[in-house]
């Protein structure tokens, strides 16, 4: 569910997570460098994942189990969950349901959850994906890659977006952490030029209501991707559900919320 929300007004959560966040982001800031007649601007980065630039995660399948249950990323077969807010086009709906599948998909040897996201305005589809996670011994959930395809009025466009670890080097990352702390922060997903996802752990502990109920104790993280730099997320979790609310914080707008939740079977 890290692809879930898309967007919601903002005055569904709790303002003070809202205001955590952008001062955890408050101190990102541009620099411009000049070299004779060039001018180029650099974005300083917003989550260091602490790797130096250098990763190369090695996985083995017997390290890993056959469920999802992170407290705050669980995946049980027949969850489902459904997110809505205004679209891209003025006066549109969202509607994202996202849906644990009783099938595997086999990656790098791993036994991956299958999770479909469709993704509709005002009943046109937009977006169909499966996203394939896996959790280790240690309660990390990792992702392990994606299959989108893109709709322009009910028409397959494109499939940008998507991955498979171990193919074309694209690598695996961790959408939640096994013991979660505030600072931490890890690569979500890395595909050069493609998928560069990274994750930070910013909040614990704090409260939150959307349309789906009062939740506490929630998880809050910000969400960045140097492929497009300026733009910042925060998305919150609760024990038990997963993401509830996800909002833009920099450089774009837009928020979503969590209007349904069910466990399944």
């Amino acid at each position: 569910m890290p692809r879930p929300p898309h967007r919601l007004p903002a005055a569904a959560l709790a303002s003070m997570l809202s205001l955590s966040v952008l001062a955890a982001c408050g101190s990102d800031s541009a620099t411009t460098a000049t070299e004779s007649s060039t001018t180029t601007t650099t974005i300083a980065p917003v989550i260091d994942p602490g790797d130096g630039g250098v990763y190369a995660p090695e996985l083995d399948p017997a390290d890993f189990v056959d469920v999802v249950d992170n407290e705050y990323f669980p995946l049980p077969v027949g969850a489902h969950w459904v997110y809505e807010g205004p679209g891209d086009e003025p006066g549109t709906k969202e509607h994202i349901l996202v849906e644990v599948l009783p099938e595997k998909k086999v990656v790098l040897g791993i036994s991956a959850t299958v999770v479909r996201d469709t993704v509709t305005a005002d009943g046109v589809l937009l977006e169909d994906t499966y996203d394939w996670y896996a959790q280790d011994r240690e309660g990390n959930v990792w992702y392990l890659g994606e299959d989108v395809k893109n709709y322009e009025d009910g028409k397959l466009v494109d499939t940008d977006g998507s991955f498979e670890a171990g193919v074309d080097g694209a690598l695996p990352g961790i959408v939640m952490p096994g013991n979660p702390t505030v600072g931490q922060a890890y690569r979500q997903e890395f595909y050069e030029g493609e998928a560069e996802d990274m994750g930070e752990i910013v909040a614990i502990g704090g409260e939150a209501t959307v349309p789906a109920g009062h939740y506490t104790n929630v998880l809050v993280t910000k969400d960045w991707n140097p492929l497009e730099p300026e733009v910042v997320e925060q998305k919150t979790y609760a024990p038990g559900v997963g993401v509830i609310f996800e909002e833009h914080v920099q450089g774009d707008t837009g928020s979503s919320a969590l209007h349904e939740f069910a466990l399944g079977s």
